[in-house]
């Protein structure tokens, strides 16, 4: 990779893993369900005015809409919410890519390779390990952003189907899906007196945290990986997401002093490297040419 791209990987990894510390900001000031609603409609306005048609099939719209963003940052944020700190939700969520692979298999027909089932197992212990360490968050919490993991991994395999040729464009579109379901969610199980007074005292704070996940991590994350991933090949691009737990952990601690117990040290380990094994590719045998006969070539000068 270009330094510039290796730099670029860097930054939304970065982005991407500050992004649970203000989530977690900005739920102090929003109810969850009505702040991913929020991050939506200013992820897809006034953007969805001015970047034309998704095209792709509007199915496939409708499906990342409704997997990432009704049901996997509904339930993030709500396990957020429920009291699982911002730097183990980072490391919980990666389990995305455990999901994946599983999804793949089931839905895709895609048959696991050998290293993948390793990566899964090593990844899936340190969830487990990162679940009961009982001195960080509630287990409801813990249990959600797994959800949130889970539909990550469909929301992967619909926008692998749908092969969006502008990853930009696409996620604009997609960000038109969530604000309006999940705002009438919000009313019947967050209250309509809590939505109201939360809009009605905005604050720099809140507004802030709002702008960052919808137009960093959502609009600037979602483009730059999309470009990444057309200008490389997936294994090249892949590895960076590893160092999203990093950054999450790393923003946690500096900003919220969150600790890390020797057991949540372990599960991030245990993540991480279970993640890079799942990586691993097969090197391709180079393709030697067919040599001519003794015969031929013998007498050549």
């Amino acid at each position: 990779m270009k330094p510039v791209h290796v730099a670029l990987a860097v930054v939304v990894a970065a982005v991407w893993g500050v992004n649970f510390v203000v989530i977690d900001v900005g739920l102090r000031d929003f109810p969850p369900l009505l702040f991913s609603a929020v991050r939506f409609l200013l992820a897809a306005l006034p953007a969805v005015f001015f970047v034309g048609r998704p095209r792709v099939a509007w199915c496939w719209v409708i499906a990342v809409g409704v997997t990432l963003g009704i049901m996997k940052f509904g339930m993030l944020f709500i396990g957020m919410h429920a009291g699982l700190p911002p730097g183990l939700a980072s490391l919980v969520l990666q389990g995305q890519a455990v999901f994946t692979v599983l999804f793949a298999a089931v839905l895709l027909k895609e048959r696991a390779r050998r290293v993948q089932i390793v990566g899964m197992a090593i990844a899936s212990v340190g969830i487990v390990l990162a679940g009961l360490d009982s001195t960080v968050g509630t287990l409801a919490g813990f249990l959600l952003v797994v959800g949130a993991a889970a539909c990550w991994g469909l929301s992967n395999i619909a926008m692998r189907k749908a092969g969006p040729p502008d990853t930009f464009r696409f996620m604009v579109w997609v960000s038109v899906v969530p604000p309006i379901p999940l705002a009438l969610l919000s009313v019947p199980f967050e209250g309509w007196d809590t939505d109201l007074r939360a809009l009605r005292h905005l604050n720099l704070g809140g507004v802030s945290a709002a702008l960052y996940v919808a137009w960093g991590a959502t609009l600037f994350g979602f483009a730059a990986w999309g470009y990444l991933l057309r200008t490389y090949d997936a294994p090249t691009v892949a590895p960076f997401s590893l160092l999203v737990p990093v950054f999450g952990l790393a923003a946690a601690w500096i900003f919220q002093g969150e600790q890390m117990t020797v057991l949540t040290f372990c599960a991030t380990a245990l993540v991480i490297a279970g993640i890079a094994v799942g990586m691993v590719r097969r090197p391709k045998r180079p393709v030697v040419p067919e040599t001519e006969p003794a015969s031929v070539t013998a007498g050549a000068p």
